[in-house]
């Protein structure tokens, strides 16, 4: 073994432990809160943000991923609806930019099972009992029949609601 050798085997083990190191630390970087200028919401869920009291126009990168809704005193209602990145951008009548900030859409938080029958997948709530739970993701099969069963529900609640009123 040459001296040259010895020497370079504590820089490699150096290098082998900065790689490590960075190994472990980028998951905890990737997992760290958001910063202060985007909100994390769930998907079908809401958050109320507080805007300035001046806003009057809110502009949304792509409504497929996040609702918005102004409510007054300057309440945001912010709906997750798709997973991913967008932002919202508000103004002022006469165009200044108030705020922009980015909503970062997530799964959901509550116990979801997922059952995978071959490429189709279904999920299912499970707190404490596993019912049906509509997921983007979901078998076409699965969720239109999911989707089918939650509408009629609401159609014949909103017509026994409609008949208790007329009485």
């Amino acid at each position: 073994m040459s001296f040259s050798s010895l020497r370079s085997r504590p820089r490699a083990s150096l290098k082998f432990l900065s790689l490590a190191l960075g190994i472990l630390v980028c998951p905890a970087a990737a997992l760290a809160e958001p910063s202060a200028d985007s909100i994390a919401v769930n998907v079908d869920q809401a958050k109320l943000v507080k805007l300035p009291t001046r806003v009057s126009t809110i502009v949304v990168g792509n409504p497929l991923i996040a609702d918005v809704t102004l409510q007054t005193g300057g309440i945001l209602v912010v709906t997750g609806k798709g997973y991913g990145a967008t932002n919202f951008i508000a103004m002022d009548r006469s165009g200044e930019i108030l705020v922009d900030r980015v909503i970062q859409v997530e799964g959901p938080t509550d116990q979801l099972v997922t059952v995978y029958r071959g490429v189709e997948r279904e999920s299912y709530s499970c707190m404490p009992v596993c019912q049906r739970r509509i997921t983007l993701g979901d078998g076409e099969n699965y969720f239109k029949s999911a989707m089918d069963q939650a509408g009629s529900l609401n159609n014949q609640a909103t017509g026994t609601a409609a008949a208790a009123k007329a009485n």
